[in-house]
């Protein structure tokens, strides 16, 4: 039991830093323009790119679209005898680390597919800052959780790298 009283915090305390606006997509198109990065809107009007070839995603989500979703795919795949080497890295991600939410999935052809998340509920709304400071945060963390696989597994790394070579040659 803590004798914490929050009411008894000087009311400067909870003063907000500036001008709480309500999550949009157009915040979020906003804040990546800053960033100078590319995205772009899929045909659910969803916001998506690619950061180091991996795929994001920018999810509104709940009633009033009140959640803020990062959902990124490592741009790898494996195969179904991989998946207990695979949930070990994710859960020693979870324990170790605050975010973002790693996990697998198994995915067409019974390939594993390996995502993160990072979710947090803007209801009563949130300033740039906040949306600058979960948007880099989600794209770095989850990139840094990508990398470590890339090093775990080297031969998916190479297999995909094939893949787009090939899709870009057939291209030409």
């Amino acid at each position: 039991m803590t004798n914490f009283d929050p009411a008894a915090l000087p009311a400067a305390a909870f003063e907000p830093i500036s001008e709480l606006g309500p999550l949009s997509r157009e915040r979020i198109k906003t804040r990546l323009d800053a960033r100078g990065y590319n995205y772009a809107i899929d045909s659910d009007g969803d916001i998506g790119g690619r950061w180091d070839d991996h795929i994001f995603y920018f999810l509104l989500l709940g009633k009033d679209s009140e959640y803020l979703q990062v959902r990124g795919r490592w741009s790898r795949t494996l195969p179904a005898s991989s998946l207990g080497q695979l949930l070990v890295l994710a859960n020693e991600w979870n324990a170790g680390r605050i975010w973002p939410k790693a996990y697998v999935r198994t995915e067409e052809n019974e390939t594993l597919g390996v995502y993160c998340e990072h979710s947090v509920d803007y209801e009563p709304g949130l300033t740039d800052a906040q949306l600058d400071q979960h948007l880099g945060c989600a794209i770095s963390t989850s990139l840094a959780f990508f990398s470590s696989l890339d090093e775990q597994f080297p031969e998916a790394v190479a297999a995909a790298k094939e893949e787009i070579a090939r899709l870009t040659a057939e291209q030409q």
